[in-house]
């Protein structure tokens, strides 16, 4: 299987989730429905508060590119940006 993993670890500032996860639900659906090397792209809640992941998976590069320069991105992302503690962490890892 080829392919590249994300999981983006975002934290959101106390009294910000219900907001950052209202945006992101706008997001996931443009994601997945104007993206077609995107095959997934998921938001979960971790145990620790304000901490989320995004687990995402691309076709390769190019499509981690596209997802990135995508108007649904920029748009949405930018409504995210007053909702974060600081930049996402990124990891990114190939498909095995």
């Amino acid at each position: 299987m080829s392919g590249i993993g994300v999981i983006a670890t975002i934290r959101v500032l106390p009294g910000k989730e219900a907001e950052f996860e209202g945006v992101f639900a706008e997001l996931a659906p443009a994601v997945r429905a104007n993206e077609p090397g995107n095959s997934y792209y998921k938001l979960f809640r971790t145990a620790d508060a304000g901490v989320y992941k995004v687990l995402e998976c691309y076709d390769d590069e190019a499509a981690i590119a596209a997802h990135r320069a995508s108007d649904h991105f920029r748009t949405l992302g930018a409504k995210l940006g007053p909702c974060l503690a600081g930049a996402p962490e990124i990891e990114s890892m190939p498909a095995v």
